[in-house]
């Protein structure tokens, strides 16, 4: 297995994302050139947006991520930003945790949530090794410290260049007055001279469904 992730793309530029996630201007569609659509064809039903949930900030912390169809299931913790401003990952020793934006959005709040999680370690696959497969239609299910679990339907796959990172596409949610959600981890093939992978894969997700 290939080590490092490629965090220097994710610097979150919170001065244009803004704290609650919502970028004016930001469009849904997928962006082409610089970013290769891994899914979204045409004609898959997705299910109407879901009114974002209203609770005390504390309330919507996540403790537990699902991707059924991949077969994920995680604990996830809250993370802060390195000393690059670059979301700061869960440590390569506790490769099946997700780590969560903690100073962002709370997943099933109005903006969009940011989640990241390694690829892989020096020897084994990590907690997003398969996210790349992912297809809209699929769920994700977020557990919250309220007992309430958020579930969101994935409507956008991409493949984002390194060199062309788009914080305002990435981080911004899609749609306004909606609850989003951003997977992410490391895409393309490996630079051996950078010691960093070439892209990452972005998971884009909104809420559909609470219980």
């Amino acid at each position: 297995m290939l080590t490092g992730v490629a965090w220097a793309v994710l610097l979150l530029s919170l001065w244009i994302w803004g704290r609650d996630g919502h970028v004016p201007g930001t469009v849904s569609g997928p962006t082409t050139g610089d970013v290769a659509a891994v899914g979204r064809p045409l004609g898959v039903p997705l299910p109407p947006s879901r009114t974002p949930l209203d609770s005390p900030p504390e309330a919507g912390t996540p403790q537990r991520i699902e991707l059924p169809s991949l077969g994920i299931e995680a604990p996830v913790v809250a993370r802060g930003l390195d000393a690059a401003g670059a979301v700061d990952p869960p440590p390569y020793a506790t490769p099946g945790t997700v780590g969560w934006y903690g100073a962002g959005v709370r997943p099933g709040a109005e903006g969009a949530a940011i989640l990241v999680g390694h690829v892989d370690t020096k020897t084994e696959p990590a907690v997003f090794y398969g996210l790349s497969s992912a297809k809209p239609g699929e769920k994700v299910r977020v557990a919250r410290a309220d007992g309430r679990t958020a579930e969101f339907t994935i409507d956008d796959v991409q493949v984002v260049d390194r060199d062309r990172f788009d914080a305002k596409k990435v981080y911004g949610a899609h749609e306004k007055s909606r609850a989003e959600l951003r997977l992410i981890t490391c895409g393309g093939t490996f630079d051996r001279a950078e010691q960093a992978y070439t892209a990452n894969v972005v998971v884009s997700a909104y809420l559909t469904d609470v219980s």
